[in-house]
């Protein structure tokens, strides 16, 4: 069965969540006042303090463990959907019905969907509200960034949600308007963001409560451009010519891109102490709840990719070796042995990141590909973004890497069961100026997928959106039909709360989606034939 930490589903209430923050006792005025900075005085009103609102967001994007949610939380909401889903992580729940064999859990996917109302959305709503009374638009700015950045997510992953009118409506909104809207935010806050930081890089925001950046803006302003570089690469294939808008947008920019380790988004130990879920998860939950999965050990193994030693434990052999998503067995204790890897991740260490800055190269090269002005050509992107990622991850030199032409993934050989399976794909890290569109968008999505490691979120919905890097099927699809097996599974249905609680709300959502609330039925900018 699943882990025993994972605890009994708790039925969250805004309202309550909204109370239980208002009681929440005043932090204490500082004597010595930045005057670049907005302080927690003048947010004050009746006694509500936004420090709490904006630090319980940046701990919600990505789920950890911080005395009201627990690493079984982030387990439910996105470890064994996403991180699955996107070929990173495998569940080795071989016996109970699980999300990776498409059989979903109700629990779970109320989890996914409502750890993000209440910790994003609302704390979200309430900062918005002090903030416009006191005519703070930069403190407002800041969250309105956060809230996109963990609520793309969400979206990405069902699809039509509550977002546009939030607060006054219960409708769920079509994913275009909502895309629509993260663009018109992203725009409006890049802009007051980067005219509070214009001739004062060193302006802070929320310093004491921002466990990413310390309150740099200047750094919350190359995280929001990038955020919209992403976006727009999001829509690519559903709306192109708001895609490269927005894209050409983020990169003309005058605040910049992330591109260095430092600028990166990520939860700093520095700032907060915690550690990475999966970490716990892997080692700690029933001797290891989960495993790399199959897929992306054997693409870094067949590669030669000097990045798995930093992402992935030797087997008892000597080797690398992976489990698929939705495997059948009734012992799990033969996946949680010597078999198989096990993620190299350190408990006080490993940081949770949001957006590498390797992705931001990626993004520019797939931009220059399609003819978009990127300020550069897709090759050199390409490059400059694998050197990235190796320098995140203290790799060494990319440079034979980057040379070699002729390794490919390597088949996956079940060191347990059976269940093997040959890649078609012939991809290779060496770049072909020679190749057509499709190969070269393949290494990038290659290169950027391995990269992404472990951002199961953004993983999942690269896949879908543009079909790479081939991922192994699972084992077991329990879906009944509905998600076919070499498509894999598009999307999360609606949840079980949603569905007893606002009715009319989910049957619009399923009205925009058009089609059935299952996870075979394709999202908004999910265009691609295949």
């Amino acid at each position: 069965m699943i882990s025993n930490n994972i605890k009994s589903w708790r039925k969250f209430s805004l309202l309550g969540l909204s109370l239980a923050l208002m009681n929440t006792s005043c932090i204490d005025y500082m004597d010595n006042v930045n005057p670049n900075e907005v302080t927690e005085e003048m947010m004050g009103v009746d006694n509500l303090k936004t420090g709490a609102f904006f630090s319980q967001m940046l701990r919600r994007v990505v789920i950890i463990k911080d005395g009201e949610m627990m690493d079984s939380d982030y387990q439910i909401a996105q470890q064994l959907s996403h991180d699955q889903y996107a070929g990173y992580i495998a569940a080795t729940l071989g016996s109970t019905a699980h999300n990776g064999q498409y059989i979903f859990q109700e629990s779970w996917v109320n989890a996914t969907f409502d750890y993000a109302f209440t910790g994003i959305m609302a704390p979200w709503q309430n900062i918005h509200k002090i903030a416009t009374e006191q005519g703070l638009e930069e403190v407002d700015a800041l969250a309105t960034v956060v809230k996109v950045a963990g609520m793309h997510r969400i979206a990405d992953t069902f699809g039509p949600i509550p977002y546009v009118n939030y607060g006054a409506s219960n409708q769920y909104d079509p994913l275009d308007k909502i895309y629509e809207k993260f663009f018109e935010e992203l725009g409006s806050a890049i802009e007051i963001l980067g005219n509070y930081v214009s001739g004062n890089s060193s302006a802070k925001l929320m310093s004491d409560y921002d466990y990413i950046y310390g309150g740099s803006v200047a750094q919350w302003v190359k995280f929001a451009n990038t955020l919209r570089l992403r976006l727009a690469m999001r829509v690519a294939y559903a709306n192109p010519q708001l895609a490269q808008e927005q894209a050409e947008l983020s990169v003309n920019s005058p605040y910049g891109l992330i591109e260095t380790k430092a600028d990166r988004a990520e939860l700093n130990h520095g700032l907060l102490s915690y550690h990475h879920p999966l970490q716990e998860i892997a080692y700690n939950f029933n001797a290891g709840d989960c495993r790399p999965c199959a897929s992306i050990v054997a693409y870094m193994d067949g590669l030669n990719d000097p990045r798995i030693s930093k992402y992935f434990t030797l087997t008892g052999d000597g080797g690398y070796n992976g489990v698929r998503i939705g495997i059948s067995t009734s012992n799990m204790a033969n996946y949680q042995g010597t078999k198989v890897s096990n993620l190299n991740m350190d408990a006080s260490t490993t940081p949770v990141v949001w957006m590498t800055a390797a992705e931001s190269f990626f993004l520019r090269a797939e931009g220059a590909l399609r003819g978009w002005n990127m300020g550069g050509d897709a090759k050199t992107f390409y490059e400059q973004g694998v050197r990235v990622s190796f320098e995140e991850n203290e790799a060494g030199s990319a440079d034979s890497y980057l040379a070699d032409d002729t390794s490919t993934p390597e088949a996956y050989e079940d060191q347990v069961g059976s269940d093997n399976y040959t890649f078609s794909t012939e991809v290779t890290p060496a770049w072909d100026e020679a190749d057509d569109f499709e190969g070269k968008l393949e290494r990038i999505i290659t290169q950027k997928w391995i990269a992404l490691y472990p951002d199961g979120p953004e993983g999942w919905s690269e896949y879908r959106r543009t079909g790479y890097p081939e991922l192994i099927p699972v084992v077991v699809n329990g879906s009944n039909g509905t998600i076919d097996t070499e498509l894999q599974v598009r999307r999360l249905p609606y949840t079980r709360d949603e569905k007893i609680n606002n009715a009319e709300g989910v049957a619009s959502g399923i009205a925009a989606l058009g089609g059935a609330d299952n996870g075979g039925t394709k999202l908004w900018w999910d265009k691609r034939d295949r």
